[in-house]
């Protein structure tokens, strides 16, 4: 447990090392808006679609929109206390400043994951965040401590999902020298993916998105337990679980990698 405190502190400074030197740019203020604007809009398009031709049979805009927002949330949260692994590959790999890490006598994990961090990422979660709650106060859901419980428990496991996505992508960079750019199917993609309802995905997408990379084990069903959607109810209490397996498999694949590292100049 003392091994664990103390990474924990280098890494909360780290963090805080990076969120001070950001904030001595001016600007600094005006990132945070254009995140905001960027994430606002996004899914202007669906909820244009709903005002104009209303609900698909029982799926309301609030419904996708609640869904939408538990992925873009979890994929935020990795986005700010992650950033380090989504960098990794061509920031610290390819220009051979891995090989200081390995000489320092702390985790590689650690230094990794907190090697980046930017204040505007945090928009993305703050504002998935809102419209989750706006979402469930429109279809009249009581936000009970279990279901708060239960709120909670997603964002965590959807956290870890997407972060176990950027370690698994920093542990196959290990292996390959070409670009890594289709790893964003399990990223960007995979949370506009939980635009569309449940039922009217393809068969393919939805055993991929559900045992592959489990989006809607972090999505779907906990949003469909929260709501009572009539889904198993168990499937909703899914996510951390989901979450912390996928993370568990990402850093096997890091360890290989790292493993396998002989330096930059081999």
């Amino acid at each position: 447990m003392s091994k664990i405190r103390a990474e924990w502190r280098i890494y909360t400074r780290l963090l805080r090392m990076h969120l001070l030197s950001g904030m001595e740019y001016k600007g600094w203020w005006l990132m945070l808006l254009q995140v905001l604007l960027v994430v606002a809009s996004d899914p202007l398009s669906t909820v244009l679609l709903f005002m104009r031709f209303g609900n698909i049979g029982q799926w309301s805009m609030e419904r996708i929109l609640l869904i939408y927002a538990l992925a873009v949330t979890a994929f935020g949260l990795a986005e700010c206390f992650c950033r380090g692994f989504d960098y990794f590959p061509w920031l610290m790999l390819r220009s051979g400043d891995f090989d200081r890490v390995l000489l320092r006598p702390r985790s590689l994990f650690t230094q990794v994951a907190a090697s980046q961090f930017h204040l505007h990422r945090a928009m993305r979660p703050l504002t998935g965040l809102c419209a989750a709650l706006w979402a469930l106060h429109r279809m009249g859901v009581a936000l009970t401590l279990p279901r708060l419980a239960l709120l909670a428990a997603t964002l965590a496991g959807g956290a870890l999902l997407y972060c176990g996505v950027f370690v698994l992508t920093s542990g196959l960079a290990f292996f390959t020298i070409k670009e890594l750019d289709w790893i964003y199917i399990l990223t960007n993609a995979s949370y506009q993916i939980t635009r569309c309802p449940e039922p009217y995905m393809p068969r393919l997408l939805k055993n991929f998105f559900s045992f592959l990379m489990p989006v809607l084990l972090v999505s779907f069903y906990p949003a469909s337990t929260l709501c009572g959607w009539g889904y198993p109810v168990y499937l909703g209490y899914l996510a951390l679980p989901a979450g912390l397996g996928f993370m568990a498999l990402a850093q096997v694949v890091w360890r290989i990698g790292v493993r396998h590292y002989s330096g930059a100049g081999s």
